[in-house]
């Protein structure tokens, strides 16, 4: 899979974007008017923020996880056709079980 080019530094994390869903009336709604999801799935993750004293705080979320996240969060990056997002992990919103 082409997400394999990418891999976190630090806090960060690789997000796919959930695809858009039709409307309850069964409309697909055009890209171009309508909002992309604010949730996605976590395909890579880094290794943790590094702390002033050297030690390495833990990524709270894991590969696989499904997340929510805020409008502007994360920075869009293109691979073979597939969008993704990276962002750092205090942009994460919650966890979705």
């Amino acid at each position: 899979m082409s997400f394999k080019k990418f891999k976190p530094l630090g806090n960060r994390l690789l997000v796919k974007r959930s695809e858009a869903e039709m409307t309850k009336g069964g409309i697909l709604l055009p890209d171009s008017a309508q909002e992309k999801p604010k949730q996605g799935e976590v395909i890579a993750v880094g290794p943790g923020k590094m702390q002033d004293d050297g030690a390495v705080t833990r990524m709270e979320v894991k590969m696989g996880d499904k997340v929510l996240f805020g409008s502007f969060a994360g920075t869009e990056v293109n691979s073979d056709e597939e969008e993704f997002l990276i962002m750092s992990e205090d942009d994460i919103l919650a966890v979705v079980e």
